[in-house]
């Protein structure tokens, strides 16, 4: 008789279980960011990027399918804050500070100043940036006091030129190289790769490095409600994916490591 009133129960679990992953399987997580490769390269890239494979990895695990999308970093601000997007790829605390993020960075971004070969400018502090006109693009965070030179007069006397566009990397090394911009300021594992890429691999100077580095995250919207359990659900699989080595192969499949 026990076994009998019990069996409706049963059934019934089992439905709500087959519900949950249905609605699991159904559900779509929407992450972007301008290009900022190799973090997250092209989208139909077979190699789209190491926070975007990462993403898609851990949350498939949960049965939850990532959509990765490219746009320009102000409106990919702009779309997460609204809720429009779940998260935004790379983002930190300066970018962003009422966004969700995890405990744990992905990755620690090293922001260097590139010039060409036979520069022999050196960055030495805020102080030494008014001797340079400097690349920069719009809406990145480099930390302070870089933020603070960037936002200041200089940019009204070409000593700071801001790109934007989805190709604004691209626009800075171009004018670097025909001596429109002295130095560019961009993480060093972008530039390495680009450069890789275009097969210029060498021929730009490191110029120094802003310190310290910057803790990049997974960043998503405060505007959602499902994105507290995303974060949660991200933060669970990076510590596994660094604990048993994944994220280790995932960015030697990059060229780049750990700082």
């Amino acid at each position: 008789m026990q076994l009998r009133r019990r069996l409706p129960i049963l059934s019934l679990l089992a439905c709500l279980a087959l519900s949950a992953a249905g609605v699991a399987r159904g559900e779509t997580l929407v992450i972007a960011a301008d290009l900022w490769c190799p973090i997250n390269c092209a989208a139909d890239s077979p190699r789209p990027g190491i926070f975007v494979e990462l993403a898609r990895d851990i949350f498939a695990e949960a049965g939850i399918q990532v959509r990765y999308e490219t746009r320009n970093w102000a409106r990919v601000l702009q779309e997460v804050r609204r809720g429009d997007i779940n998260a935004a790829i790379g983002a930190g605390y300066e970018d962003a500070p009422d966004f969700l993020f995890g405990a744990t960075p992905v990755a620690l971004s090293r922001n260097c100043f590139y010039t060409r070969r036979d520069s022999t400018w050196r960055y030495a502090g805020v102080s030494s940036l008014p001797a340079v006109r400097l690349g920069v693009i719009n809406d990145y965070s480099y930390g302070e006091p870089i933020n603070a030179y960037i936002a200041g007069p200089h940019a009204q006397r070409d000593r700071v030129q801001v790109a934007a566009g989805d190709n604004a990397l691209d626009l800075n090394l171009t004018k670097l190289s025909h001596g429109r911009l002295d130095a560019v300021l961009e993480n060093s594992w972008v530039v390495q790769s680009r450069l890789a890429e275009l097969g210029h691999s060498g021929e730009l100077r490191e110029a120094g490095c802003r310190e310290p580095n910057v803790p990049i995250y997974l960043a998503f919207s405060p505007a959602r409600a499902d994105s507290a359990r995303y974060v949660e659900l991200f933060e669970q699989g990076l510590q596994r994916y660094r604990a048993d080595g994944r994220l280790q192969a995932l960015l030697g499949k990059y060229g780049v490591s750990e700082r």
